[in-house]
Order: C-alpha cells, then sequence, then structure tokens
C-alpha cells in the first residue's frame, strides 16, 4: 500500500471511531478531509556533517542515538548527494529545484550579500503554500537578503524567506563566523535598540570594536586562518560589525534558541499541515557546544556538537511525540555538504580525530571535487513505517526533493522554471532501488562532475591541489579529464580516464548539453 493510501486508512479509522456507534454510514465531508489530510514535513538540514560523522552511518568513536533511531524507523539512503560542496548553492538547489552553478552568483555567500532566490520563481516552500501547508524556516540561511544593494540591518530585511514561499523566519542571516551575529525574525532584527544601529561592512574596518587581528588577548577561540575580524562573544569572525549589542546572540545557546522556536512554529500551527526547515548550525564553525555538552565527546568541540546536534534532532522528535503529530509527520535528515576538520578556528578538531572518519573513508571533504564533498547522510522517516529499516543505495540527489514533494501533496505541474528537479518520490519511498541515471557535483571553484550509474567524470580544470586558505583538503582539480569506478574505487584513488577514452568523451559531451539545455528526465532518456 503507498505512503497516501494508508495515510487515507488512517484518518477513515479516526474518524470513523469518532462518530456514533450506531452511525451506518461515514459523513461525505468527513472522506473528503481524510482524503486531503497531507503528512507534516520537518526538514533538518545539518551544517558541514560528513557521511562518516554519524553512527548509523559507520562511526564507532561517537555515538548518535537520536539520529540512529531515525534510521531504525526510516530509510537511511547510502547513495544520496547533495548538489554542491559548499552551502550557499546546496541550499539554493534545494530550495528552487535547479542546479545553482545555473546562476552567477551562488558561490559561498557574503554576509551581506542580496537575497539570490528571485521572488517570481518556483520553490519548494512555495509549493507546499500553494498545496494548503504553514511554511516555516529555522537556522542558518546564508542565501543573502533584501535588495539589489543587500538587507536594511536597522530597517525592514526585504525581500528574504517570506518573499519566496515561507510564512515564518527566524534566522541566521548567514553563517556563525560571519557577521551580523543577530536573528532575524521575518523582516526585522531580534532585540535590536534603535538607539543602537547595526554597520556591516565586508570591505574594511568600520566603528571601534575589537578585531582578532588588532586584539588577540580578547580571544577565548583564536583563528587558524582568516576568520579575524570583528570580535563577537570572544571569538573573531568574517566582516566588520559594529552596534546592536543588545541583539548579539549567545553562541552557547544557539541551538536551544533555535529549537524553542522550531517548538513554537510546530505548537502554533493548528487545522492544517505544516513544511518546517530547521537548518542548524551545527557542525559549522565556530564550534561553541552549550556547557550540556562540553567535554563530553573525547573529541574536542567538533565531537561535542555532534553531540548536541543529535541532542536537537531529540528535541524535536519528543515535541512531535508530545503534540500527538509524530504519527502524522514526514521527517528528513541531512547534510548541506561534506566535511571540514579545520575550517578557521584551532578548535582541536584535528589533534582529537582518533579513528573518527568524518567522510566515511571517501575522498575530498568540504570544497572537493570528489565524493567527500557532496555525498551525505540521507534519512528519511515516514510516519506510517514505510521501508522501516531499509537501506537503500539509489542515485538520489537533494535537487528533487522539490518535485518529489510536489507529487507526495498532490502538485500535478510544477513549472517550466524547475529545470533539474526530478519527481523521485518513489525512491523516497523505498520502492525504487535505482533511482537517478545521473547527477551534477559542483565544487567550490566551479569545475563540474558527472556522475551516471557507478562511473565519474570530473572535469579538467588548473587549480590548487588542497583548498587555497588553510583546510587539508584534495580539491580534485587536475589538468586533465578524471574518471572513477565508484563501484570498484570508491575512494577514487585509481584515474581510468586514459583507458576508457570513449567514456570521458560521452560523458564530457552530455555535461555540456545538460549544462546548456537544463537536467531533465527527458533528457535522461535522450542520452542513454
Amino acid at each position: 500500500m503507498s505512503l497516501k493510501s494508508s495515510l487515507i486508512v488512517i484518518f477513515l479509522m479516526l474518524i470513523i471511531s469518532c462518530k456514533n456507534k450506531n452511525s451506518e454510514n461515514i459523513d461525505a465531508i468527513d472522506v473528503l478531509q481524510a482524503e486531503q489530510q497531507k503528512p507534516n514535513i520537518v526538514f533538518i538540514y545539518t551544517d558541514d556533517l560528513g557521511y562518516g560523522d554519524i553512527s548509523c552511518y559507520g562511526a564507532t568513536s561517537i555515538e548518535t542515538p537520536a539520529i540512529d533511531a531515525l534510521a531504525k524507523d526510516g530509510i537511511a539512503f547510502h547513495n544520496a548527494y547533495a548538489t554542491a560542496a559548499t552551502c550557499t548553492p546546496s541550499r539554493y538547489s534545494l530550495l528552487t529545484g535547479n542546479y545553482a552553478w545555473r546562476k552567477k552568483g551562488t558561490g559561498v555567500a557574503p554576509g551581506d550579500q542580496s537575497l539570490l532566490i528571485d521572488t517570481t520563481r518556483t520553490t519548494l516552500p512555495g509549493i507546499l503554500k500553494t498545496a494548503g501547508y504553514k511554511t516555516g524556516v529555522v537556522g542558518k540561511w546564508h542565501l543573502g537578503l533584501g535588495g539589489l544593494n543587500g538587507p536594511d540591518w536597522n530597517g525592514k530585511i526585504t525581500p528574504g524567506p517570506l518573499e519566496i514561499g515561507f510564512d515564518y523566519s527566524y534566522l541566521i542571516p548567514a553563517t556563525g563566523d560571519r557577521v551580523p551575529c543577530v536573528f532575524v525574525e521575518n523582516h526585522h532584527i531580534v532585540n535590536l535598540d534603535s538607539n543602537d544601529p547595526i554597520q556591516v561592512n565586508y570591505k574594511e574596518k568600520i566603528g571601534d570594536w575589537p578585531t582578532g587581528l588588532e586584539n588577540p588577548e580578547l580571544l577565548t577561540l583564536k583563528p587558524s586562518q582568516g576568520h579575524n575580524n570583528t570580535i563577537v562573544n570572544g571569538i573573531s569572525r568574517i566582516g566588520y560589525m559594529t552596534g546592536g549589542k543588545a541583539a548579539l546572540w549567545d553562541d552557547e545557546t544557539i541551538p536551544m534558541e533555535l529549537v524553542d522556536k522550531s517548538q513554537k512554529f510546530i505548537n502554533s500551527v493548528k487545522g492544517q499541515p505544516f513544511f518546517l526547515l530547521l537548518s542548524t548550525h551545527d557542525i559549522h564553525v565556530p564550534r561553541i557546544a552549550n556547557k550540556m555538552f562540553q567535554g563530553k565527546s573525547n573529541m574536542g568541540p567538533r565531537g561535542d556538537v555532534i553531540l548536541q546536534l543529535d541532542w536537537t534532532v531529540k528535541q524535536i522528535m519528543n515535541t512531535l511525540k508530545n503534540q500527538g503529530l509524530l504519527e502524522n509527520t514526514l521527517i528528513v535528515f541531512s547534510s548541506d555538504n561534506g566535511p571540514v576538520v579545520d575550517d578557521g578556528y584551532h578548535d582541536q578538531a584535528s589533534e582529537l580525530l582518533g579513528n573518527h572518519k568524518p567522510t566515511g573513508g571517501l575522498r575530498g571533504g568540504k570544497y572537493s571535487a570528489y565524493d567527500g564533498g557532496s555525498k551525505i547522510p540521507l534519512i528519511i522517516r515516514w510516519p506510517d513505517g514505510t521501508g522501516k529499516g531499509l537501506v537503500s543505495n539509489a542515485l538520489f540527489s537533494q535537487v528533487d526533493f522539490l518535485s518529489s514533494f510536489a507529487d507526495l501533496v498532490g502538485v500535478e505541474n510544477v513549472a517550466n522554471d524547475v529545470i533539474d528537479s526530478q519527481n523521485r518520490l518513489d525512491v523516497l519511498l523505498g520502492e525504487d532501488k535505482i533511482g537517478r541515471t545521473s547527477l551534477i557535483q559542483e565544487s567550490f571553484m566551479g569545475p563540474l562532475s558527472y556522475l551516471e550509474g557507478s562511473w565519474k567524470y570530473i572535469e579538467p580544470l588548473n587549480g590548487p591541489k588542497l583548498v587555497p586558505w588553510g583546510p587539508v583538503i584534495e580539491t580534485g582539480f587536475q589538468k586533465t579529464p578524471q574518471l572513477y569506478d565508484l563501484k570498484n574505487d570508491p575512494k577514487e584513488q585509481t584515474n581510468l580516464a586514459e583507458n576508457f577514452p570513449d567514456k570521458v568523451k560521452e560523458f564530457r559531451e552530455k555535461l555540456m548539453i545538460l549544462k546548456k539545455d537544463g537536467f531533465t528526465n527527458k533528457h535522461e532518456v535522450e542520452l542513454n
């Protein structure tokens, strides 16, 4: 029985149980209401969590019981990919159904970036909203805010999430290591004192607030590279700011703040299905665990915030259970890109790593063209127990959530501005064991990889071998094409390009066509 059919049966039974025992017929209106019932959707989108960072994906040095419980009750996907090896393009693709490289300026966004998503285009929250969903986003945003001149921090910050389909938003505007270090609720900074206006600049210092470069003695966490501008809470950030003291966040309580706002959003929705995108700050730098988790992992702050992330998942699950919503809520857990150990601060992440393998043994990591950059954990727990305990090796891309969820909630026609998203609901249900024929990955400097079946082609680029600003991560850049057989060589150790020149030519040509015309089901049929 399909998920849709199962949900109808469940709610018909609830209706029947509420009727008088002597009633012979179910009111036609009640039946219609049952048929229209749609599952709530909670999407927990983590930051920089690697394929091997959680215990249900093989980690042995750390335990993540709440996340593991999701996998036990749901489907764990072992061949799923974010669209990119960095956060901004992955998030853009998730929300728009298009690969971010189709739009200029979708690399890692500065903290004062204007909104990157066109307010007239189709979006995931917009589609769910048309299907009757209340939509909310809580946590890291990093997709820009405001018009062409960027956000007006001291006024109404628009356009933003509310203009692309969300009903409610509570945001970290960019990332935890970038200014301004404030929360934005809907269109305004939270707790901003009008007598202490905020100023932000990413080109030159403004105001008299100390910086990590000039005042290292004030730091409680020292930068390893970059991250030496304005100091907030003893941590120097990227970019300069001054003002807004009453609005500054407390790094140690960011997860609690995001959980609280998520719970309040869930509790506020009455009489209609809801979609919540909870975009956690963990496990991105700066890694500042709450006192509840400090020193608990024996792996330093990076390990501690993995435990903190697991706590976040537990709190959301408890909220759904306590509100009687768990059995009508679809839960998705995933990451925006692969892992990075040292990404700007001396937090002992490398020194205390031990035997832990954040990528699960995959080559590369965050920023990289290799699979460590964009192969990510993906867990889906269906409310009716569909696929319980299943491990799926079907090929899946996060760009497909838009079209797949459209089918789930009964939106029959997705607009033509959605180029790359494919309806892979059968994959998410565990029914399709194969998945996509192919997908595209994006690394931090732009070269793309084309993955078809178990074969992967990486475009040539004459670039640095390692990420140039400090993290010891292979970029995957080479002057000549690369071709890997992921089935027999999942760690991408043997370049087979010279052995299979025809396949290299074939994949290069396919990638050129897809870059030009779009990535659709139609093209998959034509190209294979």
